[in-house]
This record gives structure tokens, C-alpha cells and sequence, in this order.
């Protein structure tokens, strides 16, 4: 009997440090360039950033997303998703709650929420076509301070801030396919 008990406990610790990991950024692109190296721009104070910041040329727009940019959000990255659809990823110091609550307006969509631990949230907004997309289309919301967290390290050394609470991850639909004839 203490052989099992012994097993038993040892699993039990081994299963324990598996679950408590620190949680990993989404989405995790399978190959990623290298970062272009440029000179960073002087970030501006979160109050006053535009929704696609002016010295960010890769920055889309709320026209070309064809979703709302939170007005403090800053773009982070953009990663390929697959079947000519892109992640476009935005950073900000606003609560998850209240991203939650100001995209629920915006959107007009109620949302849901998908996980509890780490809470995200997601809101699609337009119809999946499995045939043309990789992901439907919409925008989700995480928040990268549960457990304790710091939140996500900003990719920009030596920027403001050093680290995001919030990460926005929006999933614009694919550009529609040139017709065939």
C-alpha cells in the first residue's frame, strides 16, 4: 500500500507544477521574421495615441481592420493566420473589463466568454466560412494579469509601459478572392 500512496503523491505534485505554468501569449506563429530593426519612435502618453500610431508604418487602421482600435491601444505585432487572413495584435493599460464593456458597445454584440482562468473574451462579429477562413472574424480580449501576473511584455525595449494588462487580438475577414472566369 505505500508504494501506491507514494505514486500517487508523486503524481500528484508532478500534475500540480504542470498546471500552475505562466500562461503563453496568443497567438504563437508558427515561423516569425525576425523584427525589422528600426529606430523606435518616442512613444506618445497613452491619452493622447492615435488608433494607428503615426510612427508605426506596418500600424493598421480602424479602416483597413474594418473593426474599432481602443483609443489607448497600441500595435504590437501582426502575425499570418492562415488562408489569407492575419492576427493583428494591440497592447493597452485598460482593464479587462473594461475593454469588455466598451467593445460590447461599439460592436453591438454581446461577446462571450471562452475561458474564465485566464479571462478572454471573444466577440465574432460576421459569418465563418470555413472554405476562405482560417478564423472568423472579430475580436478577442485577454487579460494578462490574472493569477498575478505582470502582464505581457511589451516586444519594444525600453517602451511605455513595460508591460500590457490587456492584450486586443483582432481577426479582420480575409480580402474577398479576385473572381475567375
Amino acid at each position: 500500500m505505500t508504494p501506491k500512496f507514494l505514486g500517487l503523491a508523486v503524481s500528484a505534485v508532478m500534475s500540480t507544477a504542470a498546471l500552475g505554468q505562466t500562461p503563453q501569449p496568443f497567438p504563437r506563429p508558427a515561423t516569425a521574421p525576425p523584427p525589422a530593426a528600426s529606430a523606435p519612435a518616442p512613444p506618445a502618453p497613452p491619452s493622447a495615441q492615435p488608433a494607428a500610431p503615426a510612427g508605426n508604418p506596418d500600424a493598421p487602421t480602424e479602416a483597413t481592420l474594418g473593426f474599432p482600435i481602443y483609443p489607448t491601444a497600441q500595435f504590437i505585432a501582426s502575425y499570418d493566420a492562415g488562408r489569407a487572413q492575419r492576427y493583428f495584435i494591440f497592447g493597452t493599460t485598460t482593464p479587462f473589463a473594461e475593454l469588455v464593456a466598451y467593445y460590447r458597445t461599439v460592436l453591438k454584440e454581446r461577446g462571450n466568454q471562452i475561458f474564465e482562468e485566464p479571462p478572454t473574451h471573444m466577440f465574432e462579429v460576421g459569418r465563418f466560412r470555413e472554405d476562405v477562413m482560417a478564423f472568423p472574424p472579430g475580436v478577442t480580449i485577454k487579460d494578462w494579469t490574472w493569477g498575478g501576473t505582470a502582464g505581457y511584455p511589451n516586444p519594444k525595449a525600453g517602451a511605455k509601459p513595460a508591460r500590457f494588462p490587456s492584450i486586443i487580438m483582432i481577426v479582420p475577414a480575409p480580402p474577398p478572392a479576385p473572381n475567375q472566369r
